[in-house]
């Protein structure tokens, strides 16, 4: 039970910010004296921060506590398409230190080579006395990645390699410590859940534009997976395209589909895998994707408040913020172009999170297996 009503208390901390007990009793039904002797033991445990007594009020000063950024850190791998990132988060989410690599297409050596290489640099990048306080790593990474060589151009005897290989023993065994493991575009939906800024709904679809476009989904403010930890993979639903006839979702509005625009077009695409703040498009091949991805969303939207009613949509991605903020207005536009009728259309939103969405969703998950409650998210421990 103490741990739970931890958890509960680091969970309402996190999500309202400062509270005092007062504050904490009173939502959370607990007696102050229980509350009082969780926030003590947290605070000794070096998971939240006493802030300035606050006066003013009858009766004795509240005392505000806060999360303190370095009471635990974690680990957060997303395996992509075409890059791989390592990132050391600490207790507020926020990136102490990153590597990263680039690579044609993702095979299980090279991810392990790029660990066991950059893992070393970031913990020693940590004082000493904080290097006990990280709780495990999280690996964002899409599924089944041997299905997806006709999209990504690799080799076929190069991806099977995937089948075999149980890369959460691996990792767990190279880092030695706890490895939890995620569908990538699920993991950044669980970023926005954890450590979104704004607002959160309670129910949600979340797209993240990557490689491919993935997505995720929370219905009463948790994290909803499915039993294989497939649901809201939104890349095979069927849209219209500009004939009228069927095609999948990731055929319209991936960041694919604009890298061979621009490759047709003669321009590099690499840069878009290299700096997601800072795009260099032709503007009619970007206007172009940005339309067709938009119409797509749409159409995908709309079938998905046809069976859920949600109250928003958000919309994030390795994208500049004002290529996502775009997006989300033609998005917006071209839902209310289709027939509404019977559905009550969800808030089309920017997500908050942004680039690192993957892989500060992949650290998320550690922090939430150890420290948040109610958690439903479909991870494996290793």
């Amino acid at each position: 039970m103490r741990a739970h009503n931890e958890r509960l208390v680091l969970s309402l901390v996190r999500q309202q910010g400062a509270l005092a007990k007062s504050d904490i009793a009173r939502i959370t039904g607990l007696s102050a004296q229980t509350v009082s002797v969780i926030m003590r033991s947290l605070e000794q445990d070096g998971l939240l921060l006493r802030g300035e007594p606050q006066r003013g009020r009858i009766g004795q000063p509240s005392v505000p506590m806060s999360i303190a950024p370095e009471g635990a850190f974690f680990f957060g791998l997303k395996i992509g398409r075409r890059s791989a990132d390592l990132a050391l988060v600490d207790f507020l989410g926020r990136v102490r230190g990153a590597r990263r690599r680039i690579y044609r297409y993702p095979t299980p050596g090279a991810v392990v080579a790029f660990v066991s290489e950059a893992l070393p640099d970031l913990i020693a990048s940590l004082p000493a006395a904080l290097r006990g306080r990280i709780g495990g790593m999280g690996v964002a990474m899409p599924f089944q990645l041997w299905n997806w060589v006709q999209y990504i151009g690799a080799p076929q005897a190069e991806m099977d390699a995937w089948r075999n290989r149980d890369m959460q023993s691996e990792l767990a065994a190279l880092s030695g410590m706890p490895v939890y493991v995620q569908n990538d575009a699920t993991a950044a939906c669980g970023a926005e859940l954890v450590f979104g800024t704004g607002e959160r709904p309670k129910d949600f679809l979340y797209f993240y534009f990557g490689y491919f476009i993935g997505g995720g989904l929370v219905l009463n403010g948790q994290l909803f997976t499915g039993p294989h930890g497939n649901a809201a993979g939104v890349g095979p639903m069927p849209v219209p395209g500009p004939d009228g006839r069927m095609r999948r979702l990731l055929s319209v509005a991936s960041m694919a589909v604009l890298a061979d625009a621009m490759e047709a077009a003669g321009q590099s695409s690499d840069q878009l895998w290299e700096r997601p703040d800072r795009w260099d498009v032709r503007e009619d091949i970007l206007d172009a994707w940005m339309t067709a991805a938009a119409e797509g969303l749409a159409s995908a939207t709309m079938s998905a408040a046809a069976l859920l009613e949600m109250e928003a949509v958000l919309i994030d991605g390795w994208m500049p913020v004002a290529v996502r903020a775009e997006v989300v207005r033609r998005t917006e536009a071209a839902l209310y172009r289709l027939d509404l009728s019977g559905i009550e259309p969800p808030v089309i939103r920017e997500g908050t999170v942004g680039a690192k969405a993957r892989a500060l969703g992949a650290a998320a998950i550690p922090l939430s297996q150890r420290y948040l409650i109610d958690q439903n998210a479909a991870a494996r421990e290793g």
